[in-house]
């Protein structure tokens, strides 16, 4: 008998570092995907059939249709959906508990640190001055640039002594990490002392899987430094 082939994952996107995270993984899993954009600057994370799926109007969000003993399972959280994927799987996560353990430690540091902290400073250096009124603010562009900065000295220690940043193999740390440590220049940081993360940033840009997921959709982002509307929706208060 012919196994079944996999019901493809609905992928709700957008192309944002961590949009980028899932598409790269289902692309260097092999697992077949269907895309729903979900337009973050037009409000589209606020449709109920969307709250449906992700409670906390983020993106990305999947539906896996062939999930835990074959019903459907809705997964948010870009870190959530990277374990999910990789039990699914079995790949991607470690091959034995050491290897799991180093896995999750630095998916978290991504999650609870690198991700937070570039996110607030590509704001505050990017986003914030060309506001209506500016929100030039020095304190904030300082606290959070330096913070990255240090974050990428711990990622450049780390990876001196290892290939990928768990170890010798890929892993879902690495396609957590790398599409918020490639965008250097927007935050401001030198990798002219850092030559572990260039090598690192170079060698996994090379990988088609990489490529691919970075690829998807990028065209359809706008300019937030210039896209009033769109700031006013990600940036404004929502109740």
């Amino acid at each position: 008998m012919t196994a079944r082939a996999p019901a493809p994952i609905d992928l709700y996107y957008w192309p944002t570092p961590n949009g980028k995270k899932i598409s790269i993984a289902l692309e260097e899993l092999g697992l077949p995907y269907t895309v729903h954009l979900v337009n973050i600057g037009a409000g589209d994370q606020f449709k109920p059939e969307f709250l449906r799926i992700s409670p906390n109007n983020k993106m990305p969000a999947i539906v896996d249709p062939d999930g835990p003993d074959g019903a459907p399972i809705p997964v948010f959280e870009s870190g959530a959906i990277l374990q999910y994927l990789a039990r699914k799987t079995g790949k991607l996560h470690g091959r034995n508990e050491r290897e799991r353990v180093a896995v999750e430690q630095w998916l978290m540091w991504q999650m609870g640190g690198l991700g937070p902290m570039a996110g607030q400073a590509h704001h505050f250096l990017k986003y914030a001055p060309s506001m209506d009124p500016p929100q030039d603010i020095p304190y904030a562009k300082d606290r959070y640039r330096n913070e990255v900065a240090r974050l990428y000295r711990v990622l450049d220690t780390q990876l001196a002594g290892n290939e990928f940043v768990a170890g010798d193999f890929l892993s879902i740390a690495d396609i957590a990490i790398w599409p918020w440590a490639v965008g250097w220049k927007d935050k401001e940081q030198t990798l002219d002392d850092k030559p572990n993360v260039a090598r690192w940033l170079d060698q996994l840009a090379a990988r088609p899987a990489f490529e691919r997921g970075t690829a998807l959709a990028a065209d359809k982002r706008s300019d937030l430094k210039t896209d009033r509307r769109a700031q006013e929706i990600l940036f404004g208060r929502q109740g």
